[in-house]
């Protein structure tokens, strides 16, 4: 069976889209490819939700590459201890 070329869920050209911060509202400007952005404003982290596949895509190493998956995978760990200590608060 040949493993189709690419991620099927995923634009081939980096899109940009604008989030609001969180913490003061500003508008950041993120790309596909970002892993994080800080906030020009008030220097809030705000993460990439596109994050979600990489976390269970048994590809995602091959998709992204090595590096990106690394970075990825760190961004991903940081935010399941914030939720968790949040949680615990």
């Amino acid at each position: 069976m040949a493993v189709m070329m690419g991620c099927q869920g995923r634009d081939k050209t980096p899109t940009i889209t604008e989030k609001k911060c969180p913490k003061c509202g500003h508008l950041i400007e993120m790309f596909s490819t970002d892993t994080e952005v800080k906030c020009e404003n008030c220097g809030f982290v705000v993460y990439n939700d596109a994050l979600s596949c990489v976390q269970w895509c048994a590809y995602a190493k091959q998709c992204v590459g090595e590096e990106a998956y690394e970075q990825l995978m760190a961004v991903a760990k940081k935010q399941k201890e914030r939720r968790e200590a949040e949680e615990s608060k």
